[in-house]
């Protein structure tokens, strides 16, 4: 959706005026930080937790649209999940304009990912079209806020591996229509959608502790929990406009 996409462009652009000042006196004055080895390990785990985000959506994506109740709908998913894919390449492409394996700047973030997809296990093909909405949401406003502490060529490729191109307009759509059919389903989708949001910050305060490259990207190489915890409420705000975008209770 464009509000939501300019709306997300204001975020990452006044967190990166209130953040630059961190980074430079962490990394130096070069736009790309020079050859700091903690930088480029923090790009790094970066764009592999990105990048591994979007192929999971991808799958996930692909596996939904068999459950589509039309053709139409399962061609509209075909297509975000290929989309979704295109932006995996993407990622995986700046990788190795840094010398870095794909597959190994990836497999850190399998394990955290995966306990957050057991734990929340869609029930039914709308519950799936939520999580990939709010889930991948949650997970796509904290790369952004990241996206504020890295090099203008890394940040290009991240804003383009995060467009939704359309995905966020069309469940919306199907969320409000199923709605309108079953005004019964508006509780349960809203628990739904408050347990997804409990559950990725969970998971990412985990992957941010964790991680020391990313933690010190996050805060300008000084691990002030405080800033942690002001960049997970934006995040908590976020949460709520898109639970209000698609009729639910945040």
């Amino acid at each position: 959706m464009e509000t939501e996409r300019d709306d997300a462009a204001e975020t990452s652009s006044t967190n990166g005026d209130a953040t630059a000042e961190r980074a430079v006196a962490a990394y130096g004055d070069d736009p790309a930080y020079g050859d700091d080895p903690a930088y480029r390990d923090a790009v790094i785990d970066l764009l592999g937790v990105l990048a591994y985000g979007e192929l999971m959506a991808s799958i996930r994506m692909a596996t939904d649209s068999d459950l589509a109740p039309s053709l139409r709908i399962k061609a509209q998913m075909a297509g975000f999940a290929a989309t979704e894919f295109h932006q995996y390449e993407l990622l995986v492409a700046r990788l190795g304009e840094l010398g870095a394996d794909a597959e190994t700047a990836m497999q850190p973030f399998v394990a955290p990912l995966q306990t957050f997809h057991d734990r929340t296990k869609p029930k039914s093909w709308v519950e799936g079209l939520v999580k990939a909405y709010v889930g991948d949401g949650i997970a796509k406003d904290f790369y952004r806020e990241m996206g504020a502490f890295v090099d203008d060529e890394t940040r290009a490729v991240m804003d383009a591996a995060l467009d939704d191109e359309g995905s966020g307009e069309f469940v919306v759509g199907i969320v409000r229509d199923v709605l309108k059919t079953d005004p019964t389903a508006k509780g349960r989708l809203s628990l739904w959608g408050r347990r997804l949001l409990g559950e990725a910050l969970s998971q990412g305060q985990a992957v941010a502790v964790e991680r020391d490259a990313l933690s010190g990207l996050l805060v300008g190489g000084q691990a002030d929990l405080t800033q942690i915890g002001d960049m997970f409420g934006r995040l908590t705000q976020r949460h709520s406009d898109r639970m209000v975008r698609l009729g639910l209770t945040p």
